[in-house]
């Protein structure tokens, strides 16, 4: 590849385009004038005045699709997670081998200072549980530690930590939290379940400066995966965590684009500042109201009641919504609530849809939100689903199901959750094989075709984008992943070897292998 110049035109030649726009599907040309795309189709029927004063790059048969688009991450927990402990799964995978990890960390830490980690799965250690707060202080006896669970859903602190916080024998559980205790005791042992927000302002955030870094680091590793376009879908999203991300997209720390869901509890804040849904200038947009939907104890928190006077709420702030259900019962909850409390023009959200056996899908389908889910988490977590539900593992993440129901799903990584790489969540989506080799629901498989719209023009229309990203369509914004291979030509194990070579974000080269 090569180009050359400085202006503010750009022509891509030589190329394998992939419009995702059924009304021009192919071409082998783009040019782009002041970061929008002015005209693709094919080259000999371009006038030779299409070159003159233009940046040129040849793609030398390169495939170009439109920029990724994570329709569901978090950010600055990702961020955070690139410069926390890694104590995800490797081939010596043991709560010793966390402990060394930690310990390593600690020796290099001032006394008192916090320790975080991340990205453990008890199901994958050898022992098959989850680590306590005293083998936690062997580790670390000077310093608070956080150790988070790969899912985002629990964590487990030290005494010191537990201590900093303000959790002792005696500490009541907020709504929809779980304080998990020795058996004989009471006494908590360290392990928190869905307790996140309620550890927000308790634990001290990384200084300005180690975010700062650590937002640069995660931007490079969106890039690098083609991805163009975030939306972070943090619950706890609030009024000064929105002025921080856009402090960090003014900085040039965060380079792909970003929409900004705001927690439920912060819709006040946000229509008093005049940031109502679909304000959009060039550092961030308002996206959905993000609602959180959880089952704990065979409760729903919130309760029902609850969870449709929030969406109807937000519905009368003109804000659509975006509602977390993994559970069976979650689902249909917010599938019930959203078909009782429909608005018309509105396009709410459900975010995983996980657990869909027929009365959930049944549910969905008459309520016909749009469908927010994680491919990677079969690749990821697919021993886990066969291990746990058996021959039930075939209503888990049902795209195909819905796909034919007529029901739009888009892709996301949930990063940190999962590495924010389309093309290993395409591979999920299509193979639904773990990375263990357990295929998980195989009558779910999708085509090629379809696992890319997931990441492109679905993942738009979920946040209303799909008159900016998701295509390469005239007026569109010149994002493009630029790929080694087609991948919805590709043999499906031959996604896993497609490299992403280039990403261009508003006309600009903004990584290259």
């Amino acid at each position: 590849m090569g180009s050359e110049g400085g202006s503010d035109r750009l022509v891509l030649l030589n190329a394998n385009v992939i419009t995702v726009d059924a009304s021009l599907p192919r071409g082998d040309m783009i040019v782009v004038s002041d970061g929008r795309i002015a005209w693709v189709g094919e080259q000999s029927q371009a006038s030779p005045s299409t070159f003159a004063a233009a940046d040129v790059i040849d793609c030398g048969g390169q495939t170009v699709v439109p920029g990724f688009i994570d329709a569901h991450c978090h950010v600055l927990a990702y961020a955070a997670s690139l410069s926390a402990v890694d104590c995800s799964p490797s081939v010596e995978y043991s709560i010793e081998e966390i402990l060394r990890r930690i310990s390593r960390r600690a020796e290099v830490t001032p006394r008192g200072e916090w320790i975080r980690a991340s990205g453990y799965s008890e199901f994958d250690l050898r022992e098959k549980r989850h680590p306590t707060c005293l083998e936690l202080d062997r580790a670390a006896p000077h310093h608070p530690v956080r150790l988070d669970h790969r899912s985002g859903h629990a964590c487990v602190l030290n005494s010191i930590a537990l201590e900093r916080v303000g959790i002792f024998a005696d500490t009541e559980e907020p709504p929809g939290g779980t304080i998990v205790r020795d058996l004989s005791s009471g006494v908590p042992n360290g392990l928190l379940l869905e307790m996140d927000e309620w550890l927000d302002g308790r634990i001290p955030p990384l200084s300005e400066s180690d975010l700062s870094s650590a937002v640069a680091k995660a931007s490079k590793e969106f890039l690098s995966r083609g991805v163009t376009t975030v939306v972070d879908a943090t619950a706890s999203n609030s009024l000064d965590r929105w002025n921080l991300l856009r402090r960090l997209r003014s900085d040039g720390r965060l380079v792909p684009s970003l929409t900004v869901m705001p927690g439920a509890g912060h819709i006040g804040d946000f229509q008093g500042a005049g940031l109502i849904h679909g304000y959009s200038d060039s550092l961030s947009a308002v996206g959905h109201v993000k609602i959180m939907l959880t089952v704990s104890g065979g409760r729903l928190h919130p309760t029902y009641e609850a969870l449709l006077a929030m969406v109807e709420r937000a519905h009368n702030c003109g804000f659509p919504v975006a509602i977390h259900a993994v559970e069976a019962e979650a689902v249909i909850a917010a599938s019930e609530a959203l078909a009782t409390h429909r608005v018309s023009g509105m396009r709410d959200r459900i975010e995983h849809a996980s657990e869909c056996p027929p009365n959930a899908l049944d549910a969905l389908v008459k309520a016909k939100p749009v469908v927010v889910s994680q491919p990677s988490f079969i690749r990821d977590g697919g021993a886990r689903y066969v291990s746990e539900f058996g021959e039930d593992a075939e209503w888990l993440y049902r795209f195909q199901s819905l796909e034919d129901s007529g029901v739009v799903v888009a892709a996301s990584s949930d990063a940190p959750v999962s590495s924010p790489n389309p093309l290993t969540a395409m591979h999920a989506a299509v193979s639904r094989r773990a990375a263990s080799g357990e295929v998980v629901g195989g009558d779910e498989k999708l085509s090629l075709y379809s696992a890319l719209k997931m990441h492109t023009v679905h993942a738009a229309y979920a946040s209303y984008l799909e008159d900016e990203v998701g295509t390469i369509t005239e007026g569109s914004r010149a994002d493009f992943a630029v790929l080694s291979d087609d991948p919805t030509a590709a043999e499906v194990e031959g996604l896993l070897d497609i490299k992403v070579t280039m990403t261009i974000a508003g006309g600009e080269v903004v990584w290259q292998e």
